[in-house]
């Protein structure tokens, strides 16, 4: 199995599709905002959203993605996949530098990748990965110890910034995420450099006029304004003192938004990053142990007023770990359409009968305020059932993700990212093997056998179809045992004004390069 793409005409589709309505202007300054502040502008080494934006920007990566899921050229102008699945070779561009002016090698990629396991919280990323052979300043070899299809999208986005050894190799590589230079002049060779950053109020990006596409970016510079206040955003959003952003996700401030002409409000561009809000059980504590009670709370929680009611409208439906965007996504499992007589009729049949009105008591955890209304809502709903439930806040996130780490609940509302492929950010919540291991890990204690061997088996399968029904199979088993009773994906919007052209609305939204993002006149 040969997988071949010459870079120059898969890039020159890309970018026709990407400006087809409008020819692109050169020039200008983007307003952008983020809604909370950069801790690390170095993407190989941190993960997360707010880094994702600018460390897109700073830093290249081989590959980067269209909107329908298929990799496209970026550092790497072709690459190949060997017909045993166990090596992945990357052309890399002849003219890439970084922004102090030296060349970009293939030394570069094996350093990153060095780093990146070292550094990076996503160990499943590059897991596999055993070397990087670089016979040649353009030609980099990674070899792996076993097929690894997720290694495609590992490749993209913010999730494998190429950086310089000859700047971040002076400290050993697994002191790289405390480096100065990650956030004092840090040198890549993504579309732009950095001018400034301020933590806590602004990054300042200009041109790269280097950069190794010819004719990008097309902004002259992009200010980043850091602004944690929601209702501060939308205000700066109306007047036009800002003229982008990403990751919005209050649905008031969204649907407000959508009232003003000179913005435009999507959804669209969070597939990669799969953003899933769903009811946590813990299967190893209580009545929660039996499946008939997990699925009794399913058919108690109506979804359809989570998604009206609470969310406005803004959320899809979601029934998996998996999101709805994903080409791996089964929706075809139950959904688990409220109906409480089913629900009193589970939980009598698994031995809690109503007695006074009650049958037993759970508490629910929540991380950060802005879910309190969905926990509320979970408390009334399951009253109905007979089931009590105790509201706990925690002090602050990381109280509650110390709870979640050591199994110390019975429920808790929770958001969870794919990132990418299911073997980076889907795994890590069914995997009996990652019981208890921190926040966002299996903290529900969940264990099947055939699950984890579902996901094994697709985590080396090359044949997209097999994976896919590897994948399906997977969903429903999950969808059956309710370890999590997934309800909504969370409603990331991107907000633009209607002068920005071609803003980045791709499976990575702002976590990609926006070398082709531009002002219209």
């Amino acid at each position: 199995m040969k997988h071949l793409i010459k870079g120059f005409v898969a890039a020159a589709l890309l970018a026709g599709t990407a400006v087809a309505d409008d020819a692109p202007k050169r020039g200008g300054t983007l307003v952008t905002v983020i809604g909370t502040n950069v801790r690390n502008l170095n993407s190989a080494v941190q993960s997360g959203i707010a880094t994702g934006y600018p460390g897109a920007q700073l830093f290249a990566s081989p590959l980067r993605y269209d909107e329908d899921w298929t990799p496209q050229p970026y550092l790497a102008e072709s690459w190949e996949v060997s017909d045993d699945g166990l090596s992945v070779t990357l052309n890399l561009v002849k003219n890439a530098k970084f922004h102090d002016g030296t060349p970009l090698t293939s030394k570069d990629v094996a350093f990153s990748v060095e780093v990146i396991k070292a550094n990076h919280p996503f160990k499943a990323m590059f897991a596999p990965v055993e070397t990087v052979e670089t016979p040649d300043d353009h030609t980099a070899i990674l070899k792996l110890s076993k097929p690894h299809p997720a290694l495609m999208l590992a490749m993209s986005g913010q999730l494998m910034s190429i950086i310089p050894q000859h700047i971040y190799g002076d400290v050993p590589v697994d002191q790289v995420k405390t480096h100065p230079r990650n956030n004092e002049n840090p040198v890549g060779s993504g579309p732009f450099k950095l001018t400034e950053y301020k933590s806590g109020e602004h990054i300042i990006l200009e041109r790269f006029d280097d950069f190794f596409i010819e004719g990008r970016p097309y902004l002259d510079k992009v200010v980043m304004r850091i602004i944690t206040d929601p209702a501060a955003r939308a205000i700066a959003y109306e007047n036009g003192e800002v003229q982008m952003g990403a990751f919005e996700s209050l649905p008031r401030i969204i649907n407000r938004l959508k009232k003003v002409d000179t913005l435009t409000v999507t959804p669209d561009g969070y597939g990669a990053i799969g953003p899933l809000d769903w009811l946590a059980m813990n299967t190893q504590r209580g009545p929660l142990k039996d499946v008939r009670v997990r699925k009794a709370i399913a058919y108690a929680v109506d979804k359809n007023f989570i998604q009206k009611a609470l969310m406005l409208g803004t959320a899809s439906d979601s029934r998996t770990g998996i999101h709805p965007d994903s080409p791996f996504y089964n929706g075809e499992v139950d959904g688990y359409d409220v109906d409480l007589d089913k629900a009193a009729a589970l939980l009598d049949e698994a031995g809690f009968p109503l007695k006074d009105g009650s049958r037993f008591g759970l508490t629910i955890d929540f991380g950060w305020p802005g879910v309190k209304p969905q926990v509320e809502y979970v408390k009334a709903a399951l009253k109905k059932v007979g089931i009590d439930v105790e509201v706990r806040s925690s002090a602050d996130f990381p109280t509650w993700a110390k709870r979640m780490g050591e199994m110390d609940f019975d429920l808790s509302w929770d958001t969870v990212f794919n990132w990418g492929d299911p073997v980076i950010g889907v795994h890590r919540t069914y995997d009996s093997t990652n019981v208890g291991k921190g926040v966002w890990s299996n903290t529900q204690g969940y264990a099947n056998a055939r699950v984890d061997e579902l996901m094994a088996m697709a985590a080396v399968e090359n044949d997209p179809a097999k994976r896919k029904a590897l994948y399906k199979e997977f969903q429903a088993i999950i969808a059956d045992e309710l370890p999590v009773y997934h309800t909504n994906t969370l409603p990331y919007h991107t907000v633009y004004n209607n002068k920005v052209g071609n803003p980045p609305v791709g499976i990575w939204g702002t976590s990609t390069p926006i070398d082709m993002t531009y002002l219209k006149d």
